[in-house]
């Protein structure tokens, strides 16, 4: 449901724009609350992780998600809708780290990034409903009622969450936590911020996952409404293609960490991709429709490298900082998926005021933008140590050592 609802505004968005007088900006504006909402308790859900436990903790923010999504329904302007996204934020902000720290738990070692990957893979049937689905939903009954329908299933998923989730395997149970002092909460902030390698692991996921979601999630579809002329049908077709792509390569990334026994060389590959076809994107100035059509699903199936990123950040942390570490690596990635559509609303809407009407140069505008700011983002990782999850053979490790600094 989390990622239905990252996904679901690029079917509605030209009829939820028409219907409430909302601009590209606007538009943007309301999608990035529900980022900048996740973010901001990001820190707070990883402390509640270590302490709570994933289940508890998720269970509890899911009744926050159903009411942003009734207030979607029922939005009458962009305040409205803005404060809808806040709350669907607030609501999904632990369930993309808690697959992570429940996985970690479930399945360790070499397991791990296969594991994640199979989560990752099946959460965006999500994803898939915001496509088709969502778009003959709004056909037939009117976006508002799609996302009343959104909000009665949320419900049921998290009390199904609550009942059938555990935090730790049969058998075992997780460590209980001790209660923490502030000065001990903020020894655990300061010892993950000070974590050797954190930074450019945080370049990059603050651009891989947010390139693929800003055009996923929000412009394709306004993309192929306003160059194409595809009908909300349509659009979905074409949306669902991009979001199984997604699936696909999320399970074909998954294993291929253990099967190469590296993980920055299965990054840096899968962003220098995406930023090619987001540079093709950009440079072809009205590509036909079976192309562009093509190349967004391109795009999607080869960024589907951020469950590496994932696994890499994991890597760094001590299981008693786990909640915190990943929902700090998450961070970024909000950061990104806040950031990145206020900046694409703002540059489709600067472009629009120069030349009126000139729909595809903005959206070339848009994919440049994106483009750069995932090349920034692959130029800091570069600087990466690898994280391959089986140690090096003792040979390799003295061929390859370097001497200390003095």
């Amino acid at each position: 449901m989390s990622q239905f609802y990252r996904a679901a505004f690029a079917v509605i968005a030209p009829e939820v724009g028409a219907e409430l007088g909302l601009s590209a900006a606007a538009l943007g504006l309301a999608s990035g609350a529900f980022f900048v909402a996740l973010g901001v308790v990001q820190l707070p859900v990883g402390m509640l992780f270590d302490r709570y436990g994933p289940r508890r903790v998720i269970a509890a923010l899911t009744g926050l998600a159903v009411l942003g999504a009734l207030g979607h329904g029922g939005a009458r302007g962009l305040g409205e809708l803005v404060a809808s996204h806040v709350l669907l934020g607030l609501g999904c902000a632990g369930s993309f780290m808690g697959a992570v720290v429940l996985c970690g738990r479930w399945y360790g070692g070499e397991r791990f990034t296969t594991r994640l990957a199979w989560v990752f893979a099946l959460s965006n049937l999500g994803i898939v409903a915001a496509a088709t689905p969502l778009a003959v939903a709004s056909a037939r009954l009117g976006w508002r009622w799609a996302f009343v329908g959104a909000a009665g299933l949320t419900a049921a998923v998290g009390a199904g969450f609550a009942l059938l989730a555990r935090d730790a395997p049969p058998g075992t149970a997780p460590a209980p936590a001790a209660r923490e002092r502030l000065a001990d909460v903020l020894g655990g902030l300061r010892a993950v911020w000070r974590t050797p390698g954190l930074a450019p692991v945080l370049a990059i996921h603050t651009f891989a996952y947010a390139s693929m979601l800003t055009v996923l999630g929000l412009w394709a579809g306004p993309y192929l409404w306003d160059v194409h002329g595809l009908d909300p049908l349509g659009r979905g077709h074409v949306l669902t293609a991009m979001s199984l792509a997604q699936v696909a390569g999320i399970l074909a990334y998954g294993p291929l960490d253990r099967l190469f026994n590296t993980r920055k060389w299965i990054i840096v590959p899968g962003a220098a991709a995406s930023v090619a076809l987001l540079a093709l994107l950009a440079a072809l100035p009205r590509p036909p429709l079976g192309l562009a059509a093509a190349l967004l699903v391109l795009l999607c199936l080869v960024s589907a490298y951020g469950v590496v990123i994932v696994a890499h950040g994991r890597s760094l942390f001590p299981d008693r900082l786990a909640g915190r570490g990943v929902t700090t690596v998450n961070l970024a990635q909000v950061a990104g998926t806040s950031f990145l559509p206020v900046l694409t609303g703002g540059v489709l809407s600067l472009v629009d005021a120069w030349r009126p009407g000139a729909a595809s140069l903005g959206y070339r505008a848009m994919f440049a933008s994106i483009a750069v700011c995932l090349l920034a983002g692959l130029a800091g990782y570069s600087r990466a140590h690898d994280a391959p999850p089986r140690p090096a053979r003792a040979a390799d490790r003295r061929a390859t050592a370097t001497p200390p600094e003095a």
